[in-house]
């Protein structure tokens, strides 16, 4: 999916656990299915996971989940993620890696009833964390941040979109009034790959490398990209979003989605459906 990816597979992750975990090194190492784009994921056995980034960008994201997850997790609904150990570059791979526990669920291709008000209790239960020297959150800063790539990719996808729409859209997000709060912890990356149901339940959010704090927006793209109309509702009305974060929240879900469509397009089919769906959904909320 990007330039200069290195080959990551098993016998790597093999080579990698003898080095630095020699106590797994004879468990299996099973590829696991996703639309990730930062990292590649292999069952260990049955009850762990090796996390290995794909593309530069991704890197500082492993040592912030071992710092963070582990003091965020006492305060949060839902299992999170579990480090259990942070790899060091080896066999030839340059960069680290971590191995967590594995948490059982599946991503939601569609939202099932409920999810909504467990998803909006995950958001609240994150926003009144208090730790002290929180980090910002990339995805927390104002929306004019995103500006210029956002309109690159506008530029880029041609008439793949009605640019006069999303451009609308757009300017709209960014003439909302700005977050004057105090920054509040957020996860930064709610989308359908990082959610597990269980039950119908929302069992588990994994993915924290882009958590931190920042304007409470950069948790509502999960309403445009997930969660159907009425239940989009149900969370806006659990959250309390008043009218300028909401307007925000969809400027972000926009932009993300057009930023990943023409990067993704001939890599990742389901990233990029999951962009069309955004932009569908977006346009037709707004």
């Amino acid at each position: 999916m990007h330039p200069d990816e290195p080959v990551i597979d098993p016998p790597l992750v093999r080579r990698l656990l003898a080095e630095c975990f020699p106590r797994w090194a004879d468990l299996p190492a099973r590829r696991v299915a996703s639309a990730g784009t930062d990292n590649a994921m292999f069952r260990l056995g049955e009850d762990l996971v090796a996390r290995l980034p794909r593309i530069g960008w991704a890197v500082e994201g492993i040592a912030h989940e071992c710092a963070w997850l582990p003091r965020l997790a006492p305060h949060l609904p839902v299992a999170v993620p579990e480090p259990l150990g942070l790899g060091r570059p080896a066999a030839g791979y340059p960069w680290p890696w971590a191995v967590l526990r594995w948490l059982d669920g599946e991503n939601p291709v569609e939202a099932p009833p409920g999810l909504a008000g467990d998803l909006a209790g995950f958001v609240s239960a994150l926003r009144r964390v208090e730790l002290p020297d929180p980090p910002a959150a990339g995805r927390g800063r104002p929306l004019a941040t995103r500006d210029a790539p956002t309109r690159e990719a506008i530029a880029a996808l041609g008439d793949e979109v009605d640019a006069a729409a999303v451009t609308a859209v757009w300017e709209s997000a960014l003439a909302a009034p700005p977050w004057e709060g105090d920054p509040v912890w957020v996860h930064g990356d709610l989308s359908p790959g990082n959610v597990l149901v269980a039950g119908g339940r929302l069992s588990a959010v994994i993915d924290f490398s882009s958590c931190g704090v920042g304007d409470p927006a950069a948790d509502l793209p999960v309403a445009w990209n997930l969660l159907p109309a009425a239940q989009r509702d149900e969370f806006r009305a659990a959250l309390g979003v008043d009218d300028a974060t909401w307007a925000r929240g969809r400027g972000l879900a926009l932009s993300i989605a057009l930023i990943q469509l023409p990067y993704y397009r001939d890599t990742n089919p389901m990233l990029v459906a999951n962009s069309r769906h955004v932009i569908g959904e977006v346009l037709a909320s707004a």
